[in-house]
C-alpha cells in the first residue's frame, strides 16, 4: 500500500544528496582557471586579421560546459548513454577562419574532459605544456619573411637590368609571374631581404626603363 511518504519520495532527490557538491565546486573552479589560461594564451598567440572576443570567451565557456557534462556522465552510467545520444544530434555550423582556432577548441574540450574525470594533475600540467609550446612557437617572429616585388619596365633591356640588380641586392629571389603587354613588362618576384633593408627598391625604380617598383609584405603560405 502506497503511503504519504512514498508519494514525496523521489529518486531524483536521492541522487542530489549522493552527489558531492565539494567535488563539483573544485572541478568547476579549476576548469574556470584553465579556461582563463587558455583564453590568455589565445590572446597572446593570435595572429589573424580580426580578433574575436566572443570566440575567446567561448573557449572559457566550453571548458566549463565540458567539465559539467563529464561530471554528470561519470556519476551515472545510464545518464552517460543518454548524453551520447543527445550530443550526437548537435551540429556546429560556425565557420572556423583560422586553423589554430581548431587547436584551441580541442584544447578547451580536452581540458574540460580531463578535469571532469578527476585527473587534475594531468589537466594542469598538460595545459601548461601546451600553453608554453604555443607561446614559444606559434607566434614566433621570423627574420626571413618573404616579400613580393612588382616591377613595371619598358622592355627587354630594362628587364635584364632589373633581374641582375635584384639578384645582387637580395638574399634570394624567385620569379612568380611575368606579364607582357604593349606598354611594357611587369615582373612579380618573391624576394628575401638582406638585413631587412628596402633601399634597393628606390635604386631599382631609378634604373633606366623602369616605370615603377612596388614592394609588398607577403605572409601567406609558401614553400622554400
Amino acid at each position: 500500500m502506497t503511503t504519504f511518504n512514498d508519494i514525496f519520495k523521489s529518486s531524483f532527490l536521492e541522487k542530489v544528496s549522493s552527489f558531492s557538491l565539494l567535488d563539483m565546486g573544485l572541478a568547476m573552479l579549476l576548469s574556470l582557471l584553465l579556461g582563463l589560461f587558455i583564453f590568455a594564451v589565445y590572446r597572446k598567440t593570435f595572429s589573424g586579421v580580426m580578433y574575436s572576443a566572443s570566440f575567446g570567451a567561448s573557449l572559457v565557456a566550453m571548458t566549463l560546459v565540458t567539465t559539467l557534462i563529464i561530471l554528470a556522465v561519470t556519476s551515472n552510467v545510464i545518464l552517460s548513454l543518454g548524453m551520447v545520444g543527445a550530443l550526437s544530434i548537435v551540429r556546429f555550423r560556425t565557420a572556423i577562419k583560422e586553423p589554430m582556432d581548431i587547436a584551441f577548441l580541442f584544447w578547451s574540450i580536452s581540458a574540460g574532459i580531463v578535469t571532469g574525470a578527476g585527473l587534475l594533475p594531468l589537466a594542469v600540467l598538460g595545459s601548461l605544456f601546451i600553453g608554453i609550446f604555443l607561446v614559444l612557437f606559434v607566434n614566433k617572429k621570423s627574420t626571413d619573411n618573404p616579400y613580393i616585388l612588382v616591377v613595371s619596365c619598358a622592355g627587354d633591356e630594362a628587364e635584364a637590368a632589373v633581374n641582375g640588380y635584384v639578384n645582387r641586392a637580395v638574399k634570394k629571389s624567385l620569379l612568380k609571374s611575368k606579364t607582357v603587354s604593349q606598354s611594357g613588362v611587369e615582373l612579380t618576384v618573391e624576394v628575401r631581404l638582406k638585413d631587412m633593408t628596402t633601399r634597393f627598391v628606390n635604386e631599382i625604380s631609378a634604373l633606366p626603363g623602369v616605370n615603377s617598383a612596388v614592394l609588398v609584405s607577403y605572409n601567406g603560405e609558401y614553400m622554400s
